[in-house]
């Protein structure tokens, strides 16, 4: 009998990865979505089809679908059912939606990954909670060097043992450390093997970017169909960017080896670029220049952050997807589907 997963926000970006590598293994898969449309409201190309595009792909490969909330736990019980592995990747991300919301924001990210927990304990199966590197705060900031396209530190990567909420905080940053503890005490409490990943920088195919979240797939989508980038601050922040089917192995690689803990979840220094470097390889791939917007820096961001990732390799996490091959491959998929963006004369 195949194992059976359930994904929460399996629609969603990452969400659908993890989806497609986990029915590609041969499991059972079932995406709990609530098909909400606030994030894709505000890119300028959100639409039905838009919205319904990786819940068609999905289907398409023979996973279940239902449409739900995470805010609802019994409708989230009743669709565990059978279920091995529950991987949760539903949440609220974008810190200005927080600012805006701060309701939404809490309800969905720590109410909605408390009934996750809640469903982890009842059911007896492992966890793994998606968190972000948000939770460190932006403190980092005092410490770099401004280089001519990227910010630099010394040293470059950092570990899981750096200080957490440090800086000017949002109430993106409170909720999704507020989810990291609730996971810590489910498995102090409750013996469940849970885990939250602290997601960088991920990208790729599928992936309907904005300026609130997903940068990499928005300046791919707006190089594409030639309208201008907009930075805000200096276009020298930097992460270690990594591509969704990596992060998707991760949440395969844990299962098979679920050793409870916070784990960065990036690509460390091989995948390291700045929002120029990224504009520049884009243009680069693309064959032209694009035009680009400065604006100033938004409170709360984060300049810089490179993952160590030592951690995460004792359960066999290993990125192997570039930046130059990742980004190519997130063109490519734009160009096949350029018709899903509702960009007029394109």
């Amino acid at each position: 009998m195949a194992n059976k997963v359930l994904v929460t926000g399996g629609c969603g970006f990452l969400g659908s990865h993890v989806c497609e590598l986990f029915r590609k293994e041969g499991w059972d898969v079932v995406s709990f979505d609530s098909m909400t449309k606030y994030e894709l409201k505000r890119t300028g190309y959100g639409t039905d089809a838009t919205r319904d595009y990786n819940w068609d792909y999905l289907k398409n490969l023979g996973v279940t679908m239902v449409k739900g909330d995470i805010r609802n736990l019994e409708h989230l019980m009743d669709r565990t059912e059978g279920c091995d592995y529950i991987i949760h990747t539903a949440a609220q991300p974008a810190m200005t939606i927080s600012w805006e919301d701060p309701e939404l924001d809490f309800s969905t990210n720590v109410i909605g990954t408390f009934n996750v927990l809640e469903v982890a304990r009842k059911r007896k199966i492992p966890v793994v909670n998606t968190s972000s590197i948000h939770v460190y705060g932006n403190s980092i900031n005092d410490s770099l060097v401004e280089g001519k396209t990227a910010y630099e530190r010394n040293p470059v990567e950092i570990p899981e043992t750096h200080p957490t909420m440090v800086g000017q905080l949002s109430p993106l940053h409170a909720s999704k450390m507020s989810a990291e503890h609730y996971v810590r005490s489910y498995t102090d409490m409750y013996g469940i093997k849970g885990a939250s990943f602290r997601f960088t920088g991920i990208y790729g195919e599928r992936q309907f970017g904005g300026e609130d979240h997903g940068w990499v797939a928005n300046f791919a989508i707006r190089s594409f169909f030639g309208l201008p980038l907009r930075i805000f601050g200096t276009g020298k922040q930097t992460r270690d960017i990594i591509h969704a089917a990596d992060g998707a192995q991760s949440y395969l690689a844990y299962f098979k080896n679920p050793i409870p803990g916070v784990y960065n979840i990036g690509g460390s220094s091989p995948h390291k670029i700045s929002l120029l470097e990224c504009i520049e390889l884009i243009g680069e791939i693309m064959g032209k220049k694009q035009e680009v917007l400065f604006e100033v820096e938004r409170p709360g961001d984060m300049r810089y952050f490179i993952c160590d990732i030592k951690e995460a390799k004792k359960f066999g996490f290993a990125p192997t997807i570039k930046p130059k091959e990742g980004i190519t491959r997130l063109l490519k998929w734009i160009e096949a589907n350029k018709d899903v963006f509702n960009i007029s004369g394109k």
